[in-house]
């Protein structure tokens, strides 16, 4: 199997993205911006790396292959790519201008549209993407609580703050980010800042509570990602914070309005102080934003927390047209319901097949589980799985990032290949031959979290 910088063939159906890539790796250290970006987090080989266009839930690759696309640009394309309602607002705004010295009117109404929607937003800052939304919340909590020790349960972005979790033992964020990342550049004096603590352990929340007593600033979490938190968790949580006067942060980039228009906390019934949203509020456009209660955020006005780009009407544009346009449509029930049904058919298609495991989760982003699998099987399974389902013209992870812009015939289509790709698998588990089924590398590790 080829090597993730070397092209596997040039007779492959995806031969320009492949030599792209190489030109790329040339130029861009690590070959692309985002890691869930890079090829080897897909069926490296046989999966598109570069796109050329896109429109409702299919990707147009640059060797003019059309892709059924079930990763919605790892989140942010929660209407499906090229929403009409989404693009032409901001067409028509790109005629009256991009960026003034002076605010646009839009930075009051997508604030106010926030507030009325969010339970814990009273007041709103903006910025362009969640990894400065979480710098951002951290910076405001630090200095509403002067206490510099933060504690933290998810991935949380590539920040100084968050990556000084590992200063002291690279491992510490293995299960929340990937494996053995070295905070190559991160100041040691930040050192025991910020310490992780593992998702739906109370006892582990306390322990480190009293550990530091006056010295938290903020509890920073993903109050879910793949599975709902237990009953009383999130509210044991909550009352820890309050009680030992740390602000309790919930990072919501990657749930964002799926569970609800509110965001998760809104679904949960748990208010935290501080809300950080970006993925999918603009459905692609660049934007971000931290909301909170007015004592969590009014201090924000007195700290240097600023920059050009952060309320440019076509970001402030399509986050009011994409919020509207979910609202009219009543997008969020729409994109569970084709959740739903894909549950219930990849379901039907691990009965069909044979292959013991279940597609669960929320419905707005269920996942497969493959039962029964010895240590190594994981990744040759889930590898297995993407390459066979790229060969139907499929794009997916061995879970599905849901838009409203996918249909019932789509998750018949996907379901469909599903079958097929499970009675391989079955094969493969069966006559202990999976890695002889593979064309491709090894997928990459996927994030591992303590959140579930």
């Amino acid at each position: 199997m080829a090597s993730p910088s070397t092209s596997p063939t040039s007779s492959s159906r995806v031969a320009k993205s492949l030599a792209l890539y190489e030109r790329a790796l040339a130029l861009i250290p690590g070959g692309t911006q985002l890691i869930s970006r890079r090829p080897g987090r897909f069926a490296y080989g046989v999966c598109p790396i570069y796109a050329e266009s896109a429109s409702g839930a299919t990707i147009h690759d640059v060797d003019g292959n059309d892709w059924l696309d079930w990763v919605s640009a790892i989140g942010p394309a929660i209407l499906g790519y090229a929403c009409p309602a989404v693009d032409d607002a901001v067409r028509e705004q790109i005629g009256r201008g991009a960026v003034f010295t002076v605010n646009h009117p839009a930075e009051v109404e997508l604030a106010e549209e926030l507030v009325a929607a969010i339970p814990c937003a009273e007041q709103v800052r903006y910025c362009k993407g969640g990894g400065e939304a979480c710098a951002i919340a951290v910076r405001i909590a630090r200095g509403v609580t002067g206490r510099d020790r933060v504690l933290v349960c998810g991935y949380h972005g590539w920040h100084d703050w968050y990556l000084a979790a590992n200063l002291d033992d690279d491992t510490r964020l293995d299960s929340h980010l990937f494996s053995g990342i070295e905070p190559i550049g991160v100041p040691r004096a930040l050192a025991g800042t910020t310490i992780p603590f593992p998702y739906g352990d109370l006892e582990a929340l306390d322990t480190l509570l009293h550990r530091y007593p006056g010295e938290v600033a903020a509890i920073v979490m993903e109050p879910m990602r793949s599975d709902f938190p237990a009953p009383g968790y999130l509210e044991g949580v909550r009352e820890r914070a309050t009680r030992a006067g740390a602000l309790l942060v919930f990072d919501e980039v990657s749930t964002g309005y799926r569970p609800a228009l509110g965001g998760a906390q809104e679904l949960l019934g748990v208010t935290p102080d501080l809300g950080i949203f970006a993925k999918s509020m603009s459905n692609g456009y660049a934007m971000g934003a931290v909301v909170g209660t007015r004592a969590a955020m009014e201090s924000a006005g007195r700290m240097f927390i600023s920059s050009t780009y952060w309320s440019d009407a076509l970001g402030l544009i399509a986050s009011l047209a994409t919020l509207r346009e979910l609202r009219r449509t009543d997008g969020v029930a729409r994109l569970q319901a084709t959740g739903r049904l894909m549950k219930a058919r990849l379901n039907q298609a691990f009965a069909a097949s044979g292959l013991p495991g279940a597609c669960e989760g929320p419905d707005w982003h269920p996942g497969l589980r493959f039962h029964g699998l010895s240590a190594g099987q994981p990744r040759l399974v889930s590898t297995l799985f993407m390459q066979e389902m790229a060969a139907a013209g499929i794009l997916t992870y061995p879970s599905f990032y849901m838009n409203c812009a996918h249909t019932p015939a789509d998750v018949e289509r996907t379901a469909d290949s599903a079958c097929a790709a499970f009675r391989k698998i079955r094969h493969g588990l069966e006559a202990d031959c999976l890695e002889s089924l593979l064309e491709v590398d090894l997928v990459e590790e996927p994030f591992r979290r303590l959140v579930q």
